[in-house]
């Protein structure tokens, strides 16, 4: 098993992210060798909450280019995952 801060890496900040935020869902790009287990005791460990349910999902990175010298590459692969929490569970992920 790895360590909570090991297998959650940052929270993905987007305005779809808010609005699931409000729902009690969460999402995290997470260590691409971590299983939902793994995801589950993280969070659990990491934030002292009951998590209810973890989708994982696998995104690809997409092709670059350099403009001045042609050369293709790519942007890293990443694993998100999405917690859904207790009703009545919250992470303070913004708070000052």
């Amino acid at each position: 098993m790895l360590d909570a801060m090991t297998v959650l890496l940052r929270p993905v900040v987007s305005e779809k992210t808010y609005a699931l935020m409000d729902k009690g869902t969460y999402v995290f790009v997470v260590d691409p060798r971590a299983t939902k287990i793994d995801v589950r005791n993280a969070v659990q460990q990491a934030f002292n909450v009951t998590v209810t349910n973890v989708n994982t999902l696998n995104r690809k990175g997409k092709a670059t280019r350099n403009r001045r010298t042609g050369v293709r590459g790519s942007r890293p692969d990443t694993k998100r995952a999405i917690v859904t929490l207790k009703s009545g569970d919250t992470i303070n992920l913004f708070e000052n």
